[in-house]
This record gives C-alpha cells, structure tokens and sequence, in this order.
C-alpha cells in the first residue's frame, strides 16, 4: 500500500466526518489535497504524472458539477471528488464516480425506508419511478415536507472505498 492509499483513506475519513457533524466539506480540506496530489504525482511520475493527476481532478470535478448546479448536492462534494480524481487519477475516478452514485442510490433508499417521516416520500418516489416505467415520461410529486438529511461525502467515501479496494485485489 502506498502513499495515496493512505492520504485517501485519511482525506475521506476527514470529510465524512464533517459532513456527518456540519452538513459540509470544508475547502481547507480539499484545495490542500488536489495541490498536493498533482505536486506528488508530478514529482514521482514526472509529466505522466502531472497529466493524470490534472486529468482526474477536471474528471471528478467535472461529473459531479453537473448535480451541483441542477441543486442536487454541494459544492463541498464536487471539490471532495476532484481531490479524489487528483489522488486517483482519469480512470479510478469514473470507478469511483460510478460506485459513488450507487452507494448514493442505496444510501438515500435506506434513509427514505428508515425514517419514519419520510415513509410517504417513498410511496411518491415508488409512485414516480412507476409512472416513469408505464408512461416513458417522469412527473414529479411534490414533497410538501422536509427533505431528507443525505450526506453525499458517505456515498463519495463508500464509491471511493470501493475503487481503493478494487486495487488491492
């Protein structure tokens, strides 16, 4: 196991922890790890290693602006995922966006089936995704309750977990 395998687990052990207690990822976590994984990349691999380090940091950033900008999560889990494409570099980083977005699927239907308030929000869901499968087209329905407490940093560290795991195998 080396360096990276290390600053990731601590990186990520950082952020879901301040998600989980604040609702945020702060940027004196992340801006520290996209510099510092670029200058490590570049300093151990040279140019390759300034390219891929560049290119996974665009990469992460990139897939996740997206949702930020539609409102879906915070800009703290976008710059979360491009330090995670610095460190992992262009090809682990669509791994883990990948595992990322199915660790966020389960995680937000174990909250919707858990907590008790939002037990009508997943009939509207199961309702959506059903009108969705007969008709081709999506409706939403309104909540007209709170929203649900979701922590995108726990389904960022599980995707990034998973990938991490992958290549230990």
């Amino acid at each position: 196991m080396n360096v990276i395998f290390w600053i990731t687990i601590c990186v990520l052990a950082t952020a879901v922890t301040y998600d989980i207690r604040f609702s945020r990822i702060p940027n004196w976590l992340t801006f520290p790890v996209m510099a510092t994984a670029v200058v490590y990349h570049t300093f151990t691999t040279g140019l390759l290693g300034l390219a891929l380090s560049a290119g996974g940091l665009l990469i992460g950033f990139s897939i996740f602006l997206v949702f930020y900008i539609k409102g879906g999560m915070g800009a703290g889990d976008v710059k979360l995922m491009a330090a995670m494409g610095a460190l992992l570099g262009p090809r682990d980083i669509l791994f883990a966006a990948a595992f990322t977005a199915i660790a966020g699927g389960a995680y937000a239907v174990i909250l919707l089936a858990f907590l008790k308030r939002n037990r009508k929000a997943l009939a509207r869901y199961g309702a959506m995704a059903k009108g969705l499968a007969l008709t081709g087209h999506l409706t939403y329905i309104g909540e007209g309750g709170k929203t649900t407490p979701l922590r995108y940093g726990i389904a960022i560290g599980a995707g990034t977990l998973a990938v991490l795991a992958q290549r230990m195998m």
